[in-house]
């Protein structure tokens, strides 16, 4: 009808200050994807301990990664011929390299050198659990993005949790310094690299741009397999179930919802989940390997799932002034 008022847009979550990426439309952006995709990440990416448990006895860590990274690759380039996925501009290459090389590459080669240099998975989870935290630290800083005293408070509480879940799994083991140092080494590359994600990768599609990341983090691993290692691989039957578990469902599923999520959310919001990725190693392991969950764990769980509420949670939007 002739002057009736236009309803106003209908309005998304995604950050206003990112560009729209082009090809958005081919990605799940609708608001009520977010919990189902947090889910799905943190099931997925815990489950990354079946594969690194299984797979390390029979490859030494450059060697499996090189391998796993190679295999995802060609399994994202593959989708993306099959869906006509945009690929990214030439100018977005060395965005989305040094991001992929940080948040696939260095946190890989840390956290698998780390375990393999006799570090228990517990302790090297721990440390990698302070990436909330610390990308509490650098987001406002580097992103202008705040975090309320809730969120804060519940970086603290889920910190806390994990720790309750953790604390099992190293009691009276002795493990080197260096082997320490690159689980911290794996937290540094994985906080950068979601911060690079943020700011320099908004119109990366998560396959294209995951089979440039993942080529360029195996080209780097194979070579780092022939320089310090050079052993060869075991191919049993554990070992090839763990390459196509760690490929397949973590560099191709758990890593492209962690992309999706980032390009929806604040990135300090997304890194919360992280208290989370412990707690489902631990069932996974449980549900696998009969290894049972003690009553402070469960604590811990419980713990741990009350901060990641509060420091997901998003700020409430200002009622309209009338």
């Amino acid at each position: 009808m002739p002057g009736a008022r236009k309803p106003p847009a209908a309005t998304t979550h995604t950050d206003p200050a990112m560009p729209r990426p082009p090809h958005a439309a081919t990605l799940p952006d609708a608001p009520g994807m977010a919990r189902p995709l947090a889910i799905a990440f943190v099931v997925l990416y815990g489950a990354g301990f079946v594969g690194a448990r299984l797979g390390l006895p029979h490859a030494d860590p450059f060697a499996f990664l090189a391998l796993r990274f190679a295999l995802a690759a060609a399994i994202m380039a593959a989708l993306s011929l099959i869906f006509a996925v945009p690929w990214p501009a030439r100018r977005d290459l060395p965005a989305i390299a040094l991001a992929g090389l940080l948040t696939v590459g260095v946190f890989s080669v840390g956290v698998f050198v780390s375990i393999a240099g006799g570090v228990p998975p517990a302790v090297s989870a721990l440390i990698v659990a302070l990436h909330p935290a610390l990308i509490g630290l650098l987001a406002p800083w580097l992103l202008g993005e705040r975090n309320t005293r809730r969120q804060w408070a519940g970086l603290a509480l889920g910190l806390c949790g994990v720790y309750l879940v953790l604390r099992e799994g190293w009691s009276g083991q002795a493990w080197g310094g260096w082997a320490v140092a690159a689980s911290f080494l794996g937290l540094a590359g994985l906080s950068l690299g979601n911060l690079v994600q943020k700011a320099r990768c908004a119109t990366m599609h998560p396959l294209a741009g995951g089979a440039i990341q993942c080529a360029l983090c195996a080209l780097l691993c194979a070579a780092g397999w022939a320089i310090f290692e050079g052993t060869p691989v075991h191919w049993t039957a554990e070992f090839v179930f763990a390459l196509f578990w760690m490929a397949v469902v973590v560099s191709v599923g758990a890593v492209s919802l962690l992309v999706l999520l980032i390009r929806q959310n604040a990135v300090s919001r997304v890194a919360g989940l992280f208290y989370l990725v412990p707690v489902s190693a631990a069932v996974v392991a449980w549900l696998c390997f009969a290894q049972p969950i003690a009553a402070t764990q469960v604590l811990g769980i419980v713990v741990a799932a009350i901060g990641v509420r509060l420091a997901t949670q998003r700020r409430k939007a200002p009622a309209p002034s009338r």
